[in-house]
């Protein structure tokens, strides 16, 4: 029971500090729309969305369980979840259950691309389902606060400034994470990486897509994917450091061309 109220705890603090921020934020597919301001009366919308994605994702496994990889564009996967207004909802509402729907559908995506039995495909599929709901759940209890006007007080983090210093602080976040995790902390490290991708990484994405829209999409994946989730199995420090300075270079590569399109504007005017 106590272990049931310190997760729901989070859960409401987490749903707290994510709608809070939602009137500010601009997300990796844009403007998050105005929905997420009015969830409750959205919720049956955002339950007709869950049930076609699991329509939808259960038919590129038939497809796969039919024909094979070669009959299948896994990328559909990654266009459908982020093709519905579900996809802002939970990411505003509660980022650590966003980014296990992440890691579901990326799971089933990689199952096929790399030609795994079916009975791998499925389990993937079934951790996909499980975040759903348990997404579905998060951004009901989210529409439940936001009409109590419970989290009118809940701020966003404060912005470090330009974008170039937000990376720099982004990394320092991530030294943060490989140090907790060489505590032997996962959860804190969690903690950290959500925290960041949230406050900080994802006031850079609308920027950083027009300048290189596939690094934006390996930094989500390695925000809410890989790094999570080796967290979470508490892999070896070296694995968790090599993990890090991948996501550092990247991070270095979009301050580069962030600070040269910020010239570029400078130079026009």
């Amino acid at each position: 029971m106590q272990r049931i109220y310190k997760t729901s705890q989070r859960m409401v603090a987490g749903i707290a500090m994510g709608l809070a921020v939602a009137s500010t934020s601009v997300y990796a597919n844009g403007p998050i729309g105005e929905h997420v301001h009015q969830l409750q009366q959205h919720i049956p919308h955002y339950s007709e969305e869950v049930d076609m994605l699991i329509r939808q994702v259960d038919e590129v496994i038939a497809t796969y369980a039919d024909k094979g990889k070669q009959g299948v564009q896994s990328d559909v996967l990654i266009d459908y979840w982020e093709a519905v207004d579900f996809h802002a909802a939970i990411e505003t509402s509660y980022v650590p259950v966003y980014a296990l729907i992440w890691q579901g559908l990326f799971g089933v995506k990689d199952a096929i691309e790399k030609g795994k039995a079916l009975q791998q495909v499925r389990q993937q599929q079934r951790l996909f389902e499980t975040s759903l709901w348990q997404a579905l759940g998060a951004v009901k209890l989210a529409a439940q606060y936001q009409q109590q006007g419970k989290l009118a007080q809940a701020g966003k983090e404060n912005s470090p400034g330009t974008a170039s210093q937000t990376i720099t602080e982004i990394n320092h976040r991530l030294d943060r994470v490989v140090a907790k995790a060489a505590e032997k902390l996962p959860q804190q490290a969690i903690d950290i990486v959500h925290s960041t991708y949230l406050n900080l990484f994802e006031g850079l994405e609308g920027q950083l897509i027009e300048q290189d829209a596939s690094l934006v999409e390996g930094l989500e994946k390695d925000f809410n994917v890989t790094l999570p989730v080796a967290l979470k199995e508490q892999a070896d420090i070296t694995i968790i450091r090599q993990i890090v300075t991948q996501m550092q270079t990247k991070l270095n590569q979009a301050q580069g061309l962030l600070n040269k399109a910020e010239k570029s504007t400078r130079d026009v005017f």
